[in-house]
């Protein structure tokens, strides 16, 4: 069983993907970039408002699909520079308890602006 999950709450997709997809006990979510859903543009331009907006952005996927934080179990954190790391990650660890998800990050191009950019793959029974 396979299920798209769509909310208002988060940027809606400017391609051919979904916001996320729920497959049995698995939720996978696509990439989510800073951008404000209520205005439909990018963030602020520091890495910390960039991660807090991605972050937001994914509580509000999670929760249009009855999960939370807590049962997030991958993400993948596709960050503009290593150089935004240490910034980054004091961000990012404000919204997960000690368990915190596995995790990959790499440094890549991003979209013009965007600083960071995070997909994530939470397990819910």
């Amino acid at each position: 069983m396979k299920k798209a999950i769509v909310t208002k709450d988060a940027p809606t997709p400017v391609g051919p993907y979904i916001q996320a997809m729920q497959a049995g006990c698995f939720l996978f979510i696509s990439g989510q970039l800073a951008i404000d859903p209520k205005t439909n543009a990018l963030a602020q331009a520091d890495i910390a408002a960039q991660t807090h907006q991605v972050m937001e952005n994914l509580k509000a996927i999670l929760q249009a699909a009855d999960y939370t934080l807590a049962d997030v179990v991958q993400t993948t954190v596709y960050l503009a520079s290593m150089d935004l790391f240490a910034d980054f990650n004091r961000e990012y660890a404000k919204y997960f308890a000690a368990d915190y998800p596995a995790r990959a990050t790499v440094a890549c191009q991003l979209r013009s602006g965007a600083l960071i950019e995070v997909s994530a793959v939470a397990y819910k029974e």
